[in-house]
């Protein structure tokens, strides 16, 4: 068992450490896409040559960033057959086929059209240059659809059943899978967030340049066009993040409640503003679970139910299938130590169908689906050991998310501030302290995009596929040795292919500072 937990928690942290690296080049390549489609669109338009030459400009970081996000992208992939091998089994017929759509037709789209992008200049005509740069915008678009319609699946999956003749889910309804609201509001709040990154990229190394004073124009025509992107950006991120935290309280409540540390469930209940995890707290005490807590009176009804009386369940509530309804009555709903009783008598019931499969007794075999039907739900459960097993990192779950919604008011901020400057106080947009917040702005929009994804997978933990499959039934059968090995590989890989971006980025920023690019 030991090496078990030890396989899977360094599978674990090899598929973090790879999404991890892999987020920091998606939403700039989603983000760089539609600035740079505007862009050319304005040139197109205009026919003016000074907005043909700030395309290139920042076309040629688009396609720096792109290149490396396909590289950490394919390695992530691979780690499904060769990390999650009995995850791949469970669900392949499901999860496999949004992965094979990306990489069939958006990945095809998006990596047909880069060419014609940068190799099609003067080679093809304006109109057909500027419909390749939108298409591959738009693959880029469809690429993180298919993906983002993957992992929606694991945290609400739909549009499948179980057969036990071959040990496995099937997918019965694609549109379930497809267009199911998780995935809806999970696409549009990504995207968003893309926009919000690759904006904020640019207004930093726009306020770079006024403050080298060089390319003083290129820079604030940059800026202006970032910053509407990114305020339009930030504005449906938080639009669609509402929306989230909606299918959140409904198909996820656990991590609903480890969002916000909440242990015990009130109507009306609080949306904290800030605090600090109480570290003396468990699930067994009554410590208080934050600090110096600033709250919002009836925040978290709001967000979770649009109602500011709403009851929203606990941690401690949903371990014990207690919950409230609109009225304030007391409603029973099935405890976590019911569903590992029930989810274990279903894995039986599987292993009792296939005995009976290969006796060829077809009656038991009715009898054990029979059952396995009733309580499928539960199949995962069967897997704990204890209920308290089915709760999620509190304190990271609870700081990412908090992180995240702070970020978001900051970036909402600074894209008004950008927009006030550059149209009514131009000249401001060279002091120091806008250079400042501009630089500043470029690693914190970064930290808000991963808190995000910490968010959002953290707090699904234990789980690969919500009360269905979690983290230590879903490993291959290899050892933690060669997990340790590949793990401190990836690292030196990925080590490399950052430093090397970087590199590359801010070389090529810097012999932009040392000459004038719209009349070069």
């Amino acid at each position: 068992m030991d090496e078990l937990l030890t396989t899977v928690d360094w599978s674990r942290g090899q598929f973090a450490l790879t999404a991890i690296i892999h987020w920091l080049f998606v939403p700039l390549t989603i983000g760089l896409s539609l600035i740079v489609g505007i862009m050319e669109s304005i040139y197109y338009k205009t026919g003016n040559e000074r907005w043909l030459k700030i395309t290139k400009f920042w076309m040629l970081l688009f396609g720096i960033n792109f290149a490396c996000g396909v590289a950490t992208g394919i390695i992530l992939e691979f780690e499904f057959g060769t990390n999650w091998s009995n995850y791949s089994w469970f669900v392949g017929d499901i999860f496999g086929a949004p992965l094979a759509i990306e990489g069939i037709a958006a990945f095809f789209l998006e990596s047909t059209f880069i060419a014609v992008m940068f190799f099609g200049w003067k080679r093809v005509s304006r109109g057909f240059h500027l419909t390749a740069t939108w298409l591959t915008a738009i693959g880029v678009c469809l690429s993180a659809y298919w993906i983002l319609v993957a992992n929606a699946w694991m945290q609400y999956p739909v549009g499948m059943e179980f057969d036990p003749a071959q040990m496995r889910n099937v997918m019965v309804s694609f549109a379930d899978v497809a267009f199911s609201p998780m995935a809806l509001n999970k696409i549009a709040h990504t995207v968003a967030s893309g926009w919000v990154l690759g904006a904020v990229f640019v207004v930093g190394v726009s306020c770079w340049f006024l403050f080298k004073k060089s390319n003083a124009e290129m820079a604030k025509d940059s800026i202006k066009i970032a910053s509407w992107v990114g305020l339009a950006g930030i504005v449906l991120t938080i639009w669609s993040g509402d929306g989230s935290a909606v299918e959140v309280t409904r198909r996820q409540p656990m991590k609903l409640a480890a969002m916000e540390a909440l242990f015990d469930g009130s109507k009306g209940a609080p949306l904290v503003a800030f605090g600090i995890i109480n570290p003396d707290k468990t699930l067994e005490n009554n410590e208080k679970p934050i600090l110096a807590e600033i709250s919002i009176p009836k925040g978290l009804s709001v967000l979770a139910y649009h109602d500011a009386d709403a009851y929203v369940a606990g941690i401690n509530d949903l371990i014990k299938g207690v919950a409230l309804d609109a009225n304030g009555d007391t409603i029973n709903t099935v405890s976590y130590a019911e569903r590992i009783v029930r989810g274990k008598a279903v894995q039986q019931a599987l292993r009792d169908y296939g005995a009976a499969m290969n006796a060829g007794d077809t009656a038991a075999m009715a009898v054990a689906k029979k059952a396995i039907d009733a309580d499928f739900k539960y199949f995962g459960y069967g897997y704990l050991d204890s209920p308290y097993e089915a709760v999620p990192p509190v304190a990271l779950t609870y700081y990412s998310f908090h992180i995240m919604v702070a970020g978001g008011g900051y970036l909402l901020l600074f894209f008004i501030a950008m927009l006030l400057l550059v149209y009514r106080k131009p000249g401001a947009m060279k002091s120091g302290w806008v250079v400042f917040f501009g630089l500043l702005t470029i690693p914190v929009v970064w930290i808000v995009s991963e808190a995000g994804w910490v968010t959002a997978e953290m707090g699904r933990q234990p789980w690969t596929i919500e009360g269905l499959l979690p983290t230590r039934a879903a490993v291959s059968a290899i050892s933690a040795g060669s997990v340790q090995l590949t793990f401190w590989m990836f690292v030196v890989v990925f080590t490399g292919l950052l430093v090397a971006e970087v590199s590359i980025m801010t070389r090529e920023i810097r012999k932009a500072a040392k000459k004038d690019i719209l009349n070069s």
